[in-house]
């Protein structure tokens, strides 16, 4: 099927024992009423094998209306793009059934429909974070522009003293404010900087922006919050695996634990192994060889959402010495590869790990590390590749006279 946002051309491609194939092409609405036509369509011709590609958020529909009577796989648009030059729609959905005919389709993976509305919702939240730290960015640029530095002197320019300073002063820009009133006791020691930093100018313009910026930022940690409800209302059934999940170094945050069941789901047979799992995710190396040269191997794009939260909860993990099965690997590929290539590979140990706790149902076990790294003592080495070792260490090799 090629999906549109108003239509969908569909083509059934059936071979006969001569090995001689027929099509057959339609054209439907995307309206309720005209995917439910397309179904019984398909049911007709008694084809239940369906493939499409996902074109932006325009599958979601077909694939909610399919997805009880027929097996659906979803591919991704670069694997079912047709030839340039002979593209139209009926022969983009003849080329996608030519090729899932020929088991030549790699199917994207689908949570079920729980975990899918699981991670909508999760991701609505990423974004809502996102448009906050948007918001406090635009709050510190107004301060700048209006020579008011409390980011020099303050930690958090969102916090209790800061906020009332700035209330105070936009209350009364003429007027004169009484630090020491609005500050708590640990601040005391810096009021004379604070002095020096509240010495700006507010224009109406800039305090009229700040005004409705700190009304769109409370607003927005008010949805954030009724948010966060509704997703652990929902995550509720899948109690048991959050709380494998929390016995997980660097992973302390119910919500945290949630977002990675959004994500990659409960049932890891859907995954042929671990590494699948985190290729998947991208934060294996790609392949690009060609002519016997290896060329860029870094990550891909995979995994935009899951990544950037394993590598969070790597980067808290590393700085501890909690758990040196983790730290210690983190900081022998440090010393050879660099800070960002070995985060990227204790993300990927972390999302191992997980797999095999969902799938075998237990606790994270770090004996299992440490017994990995235990260099068994039965090893031979040639002469010449212990001397290739010093040298890669950066030793010079001399004669023994």
């Amino acid at each position: 099927m090629d999906v549109h946002k108003t239509f969908v051309i569909a083509c059934i491609a059936e071979t006969d024992r001569k090995g001689i194939t027929t099509y057959k092409s339609h054209r439907f609405s995307t309206y309720t009423s005209g995917l439910k036509s397309l179904l019984q369509w398909l049911l007709d011709h008694e084809c239940t094998d369906v493939c499409m590609e996902s074109t932006g958020k325009y599958w979601i529909p077909v694939f909610n209306i399919l997805e009880e009577k027929c097996k659906v796989v979803l591919a991704h648009p670069k694997y079912v793009k047709a030839i340039r030059g002979k593209k139209t729609d009926k022969k983009d959905a003849k080329w996608i059934a030519d090729l899932f005919k020929h088991d030549l389709v790699s199917g994207s993976f689908m949570p079920p429909a729980d975990v899918r509305q699981l991670r909508d919702l999760v991701r609505y939240h990423s974004k809502l974070t996102n448009m906050v730290s948007s918001e406090k960015n635009r709050f510190q640029n107004s301060l700048t522009v209006s020579n008011i530095q409390l980011a020099n002197v303050l930690t958090d320019t969102l916090g209790i003293s800061s906020m009332k300073i700035i209330n105070t002063i936009l209350a009364n820009p003429d007027g004169p404010v009484e630090l020491e009133s609005l500050i708590h006791g640990s601040l005391k020691k810096k009021l004379p900087e604070l002095s020096l930093a509240v010495d700006g100018i507010f224009s109406p313009e800039q305090a009229g922006k700040i005004r409705v910026i700190m009304n769109h930022l409370d607003n927005l940690k008010t949805r954030k919050d009724e948010l966060e409800l509704l997703i652990y209302q929902i995550a509720v059934p899948y109690s048991a695996q959050i709380d494998l999940i929390l016995t997980t170094p660097g992973i302390k945050s119910t919500l945290s634990a949630i977002k990675i069941i959004s994500e990659i789901g409960v049932n890891m047979e859907v995954f042929p192994s671990a590494k699948h799992l985190c290729s998947w995710a991208g934060l294996t190396p790609t392949n690009n060889e060609s002519a016997g040269k290896k060329k860029s191997v870094r990550v891909s794009k995979a995994g935009c959402y899951i990544k950037p939260l394993l590598v969070q909860c790597a980067t808290a993990v590393v700085k501890s010495e909690k758990h040196p099965e983790i730290r210690n690997r983190y900081l022998r590929l440090k010393k050879r590869r660099g800070h960002k290539k070995a985060i990227i590979a204790i993300a990927r140990m972390l999302l191992t790990a997980l797999y095999n706790m969902l799938k075998n149902n237990e606790v994270y076990n770090a004996e299992l590390y440490k017994k990995s790294d235990i260099l068994p003592i039965d090893r031979e080495i040639s002469i010449e590749q212990a001397i290739l070792i010093a040298k890669q260490q950066g030793y010079r090799i001399k004669s023994a006279s």
